[in-house]
């Protein structure tokens, strides 16, 4: 973190020893660095939570699909009912709907796997939405800074009446500023959505492999 924080003053050095902490950086940034910061504060809280709640989830899912899989393979489908009712995992969701309904037959239970499969990856994909939208706000907004800090910077030309750099400096360092946090925040932003995105994947193939698992026995249940 201190390399990091040197080596961001290092390269932000204006001329002769001036340099741009991280707090003259945010004031030279302007009124956009607020909605920026936001955009950054959300997104973060946003990864957090994805992080443990996705960590939770699949550990769930990893016991409650080797416990289900063994009762169902053994033909114990009410001890398998109490096993995914028990667990509070969305595999385990998934699969008592059909586990609750195999009395009925083979295609409600059929049905209510496919319902409830709906339900838990709706479940699993919460706020992904916002990640994807933030993604693509804040290169937005740092654009749009980049926008406001040209304005400023042709309306000192046209007070002075005449090109000097002193006078448009403070309008290209604006809107460079806000497009450099724009991207900085969004690039990561969407490494992480890209990475929910695999892991769920990865999570509804295991709850569809052990779903179509469970509707093999039901059928050869009904069959036999």
């Amino acid at each position: 973190m201190i390399a990091s924080k040197l080596w961001l003053q290092e390269t932000l050095t204006l001329g002769e020893g001036q340099t741009l902490n991280l707090a003259e950086i945010w004031e030279a940034g302007g009124w956009m660095m607020w909605p920026l910061g936001a955009a950054l504060a959300i997104g973060v809280l946003i990864i957090l939570w994805k992080l443990v709640d996705l960590q939770l989830k699949g550990g769930k899912n990893k016991t409650v699909l080797r416990e289900a899989d063994e009762q169902i393979a053994a033909g114990n489908l009410d001890e398998a009912l109490e096993v995914c009712t028990e667990s509070g995992a969305p595999a385990g969701n998934v699969l008592s709907a059909g586990l609750s309904r195999y009395n009925e037959g083979t295609d409600r239970a059929t049905q209510a796997v496919e319902n409830a499969g709906a339900i838990e990856v709706a479940g699993l994909e919460k706020g992904l939405v916002w990640l994807a939208t933030l993604s693509n706000v804040a290169p937005l907004l740092g654009f749009l800074g980049t926008v406001i800090g040209m304005i400023m910077a042709f309306q000192a030309i046209e007070i002075a009446g005449e090109v000097e750099a002193t006078l448009v400096a403070g309008g290209i360092k604006v809107a460079l500023i806000t497009t450099a946090t724009g991207l900085t925040i969004a690039i990561p932003i969407n490494i992480f959505h890209n990475y929910f995105v695999t892991k769920i994947d990865r999570l509804v193939i295991d709850m569809e492999e052990s779903a179509q698992r469970l509707i093999d026995a039901l059928h050869e249940r009904a069959a036999g």
